[in-house]
């Protein structure tokens, strides 16, 4: 696969639909050609200590951040035609779902991939098929893990290499 977008969404609390960071790395040719991140305001807006400690946003991060379908329209254009790739795809790919039913959103049914599943394959050495993990084994190095731009980026990674 050499054009995809790798996707990471970061939740504020255990509902999907609370998505407050997003981070794309469009990938054209197996070359990086685009990255976007953004917080978001998430809805229902309220964190939960354990999303928070994850991840380290809180609510003052994104009281001023616009929500989802701004964020979205900044997006969309970016990766049409362009099949999305997510480690641990059920996660995240709930997570645009259900985002898009919140606002009331046309869904475009877009086509998703999962690295972690793919590394559950490939690498069946591995101690654990985590994103830092796995990333490394692929020789990139995740040190801001939970951001969700370098999450992002270290999917795109492990794509180039195993999809």
């Amino acid at each position: 696969m050499t054009d995809f977008v790798a996707i990471d969404f970061e939740t504020a609390n255990n509902v999907r639909s609370s998505v407050c960071s997003v981070g794309i790395v469009v990938v054209r040719n197996g070359e990086i050609a685009d990255t976007f991140y953004s917080l978001i305001q998430p809805e229902p807006n309220y964190y939960n200590y354990w999303c928070s400690r994850v991840h380290g946003l809180c609510r003052e991060d994104t009281d001023e951040a616009p929500v989802f379908p701004e964020v979205w329209a900044q997006i969309a254009p970016r990766i049409e035609g362009l099949p999305l790739v997510a480690h641990n795809k059920p996660f995240d790919e709930s997570c645009l779902k259900a985002v898009f039913r919140v606002y009331q959103m046309d869904y475009p049914d877009y086509e998703f991939f999962d690295t972690l599943a793919a590394s559950r394959r490939v690498f069946k050495d591995l101690p654990d098929h985590q994103l830092h993990t796995v990333a490394a084994r692929c020789g990139y190095i995740l040190e801001s893990h939970h951001h969700a731009l370098a999450d992002a980026e270290a999917c795109a990674w492990i794509a180039r290499e195993i999809l």
